[in-house]
């Protein structure tokens, strides 16, 4: 009984160092080039996304709502960027503990790339490196949490 009683309190301390971990992603981040912030949350399928919630320059020069328009796809193209959804489908790593098979999506481009996020020790300073193909080649920046 004393051996149950103690994997039970093992098992609780794990699972909750887990999602503690985890969830030390969400919130809301400076991107690389201070235009924009980005909110990062857990969907109800436990996966982590990320939408942008200010812009430094949300308008046009005429005055008009900044669009998506270097999107590829011709129906998206029209959507605004504000409120846009750049980061999708990432779960929690625990041996590496990185967020690992989402997104991103770039609108400055209107590509998407592969994606994985994590941190070098700072909380408050979160890696981000998008990649087409595999992780040793591509982008790395910091987002700084707003």
């Amino acid at each position: 009984m004393k051996n149950l009683m103690l994997l039970l309190i093992a098992v609780t301390i794990t699972s909750s160092s887990y999602g503690q971990n985890s969830d030390k992603i969400i919130g809301t981040w400076l991107t690389q080039d201070g235009d924009s912030k980005v909110t990062i949350t857990k969907n109800s399928d436990g996966k982590f996304e990320g939408s942008i919630v200010w812009l430094k320059e949300p308008k046009r020069e005429n005055g008009s709502e900044k669009l998506d328009d270097k999107n590829p796809d011709d129906k998206l193209k029209t959507r605004p960027i504000m409120g846009l959804k750049l980061l999708e489908g990432f779960t929690y790593d625990n041996d590496d503990e990185e967020w690992i098979d989402g997104t991103i999506y770039d609108p400055k481009s209107g590509s998407t790339y592969k994606c994985l996020m994590w941190f070098d020790g700072d909380p408050n300073t979160l890696m981000v490196k998008g990649y087409i193909g595999v992780s040793i080649i591509g982008k790395k920046v910091q987002w700084k949490r707003a």
